[in-house]
């Protein structure tokens, strides 16, 4: 039993318009789900990915009216996207520069090229040149051309004060392997590993910061990171295994795009086991994903009261 990458990662949003504006004009990528928060029918929950909304292609949204995020340990710190190569990075470096996007210069970290930049949230990420083993599912109405256009997540990096705690849960309960270190600034960076590895998508990278102060969440931070489970047999099997090893989780939750499992590790970010299905064209055809409000059938009774809670949206 593997997990097979990132599912998803799950960010915050004060913001809702300049929020999609950003995603989808600026970046390129396809509002796949207009939704709600399940669990606060208050927010929305978009969900941006690749022309075919594929699992590990999602980048999501909690629309909450929250101050910004207090940046520091037991949280993400950067979220990769990976684009194809070297020369979609120098792209995406003037794109990003004539859009007044904050952003540094072309790098190399841990092996890889890279661009970090930030969204106007204050959000961290980082494109990545994928080395084009990657499936590439481009969206034909993105404004960014389909040679350059995000092709999914990549590594996810966190901080935490408490390494030996998390590395224990990566490993011996996520079944990750820890493959290499590397100096990421003057911070030891350990890489881990999901199926194998040998892919950025694959890869989680966990930062040693002992003495930094916790984070606190808001806007401009990461709520949560999903891993990829590929079906209900599997999925069940990890239900099973964080129950046999005395790990608190929420138990089986049906989000009905996917089935869903979380627990917080000890440094303190939370995760999300999901599965690969059954996904976003469930309840509307793949051409028209993201055009109208999507609710789960035991929502949709309640429409006309969410509808008249969530601020206008125009998509």
């Amino acid at each position: 039993m593997v997990l097979t990458g990132f599912h998803h990662l799950t960010a915050v949003t004060a913001d809702a318009p300049n929020n999609h504006r950003f995603y989808t004009q600026v970046l390129g990528m396809r509002l796949v789900k207009k939704t709600v928060n399940q669990d606060d029918v208050s927010a929305y929950h978009l969900f941006y990915a690749d022309g075919l909304a594929s699992p590990g292609s999602d980048v999501t949204f909690f629309d909450w009216p929250a101050a910004r995020e207090r940046r520091g340990s037991g949280s993400v710190v950067r979220t990769g996207l990976r684009v194809p190569g070297r020369d979609a990075l120098h792209w995406w470096g003037e794109r990003l520069a004539a859009a007044g996007v904050s952003r540094g210069g072309i790098a190399e970290r841990d092996g890889r090229l890279v661009l970090d930049f930030e969204d106007p949230e204050g959000q961290r990420l980082s494109l990545v040149a994928d080395p084009g083993t990657a499936p590439h599912h481009p969206w034909a109405r993105s404004p960014v051309p389909r040679d350059y256009q995000v092709l999914g997540l990549g590594a996810i990096t966190l901080s935490t004060a408490r390494v030996e705690a998390t590395d224990a849960v990566l490993r011996d309960v996520l079944g990750m392997e820890r493959v290499r270190s590397y100096r990421d600034g003057d911070v030891e960076a350990h890489v881990y590993a999901m199926d194998g590895g040998g892919e950025t998508a694959k890869e989680l990278h966990l930062l040693d910061e002992p003495g930094k102060p916790a984070a606190g969440q808001g806007a401009g931070g990461v709520h949560h990171v999903a891993l990829r489970t590929p079906d209900e047999d599997t999925y069940r099997g990890w239900a099973e295994r964080l129950k046999a090893m005395r790990m608190p989780s929420s138990g089986p939750i049906d989000r009905f795009y996917f089935r869903s499992l979380y627990f917080r590790e000890p440094g303190g970010v939370l995760f999300e086991i999901a599965t690969d299905g059954p996904g976003f064209a469930t309840d509307e055809p793949m051409e028209r994903l993201g055009e109208t409000l999507s609710l789960p059938p035991f929502l949709e009774g309640r429409r006309r009261e969410i509808e008249a809670g969530l601020k206008p949206l125009d998509v």
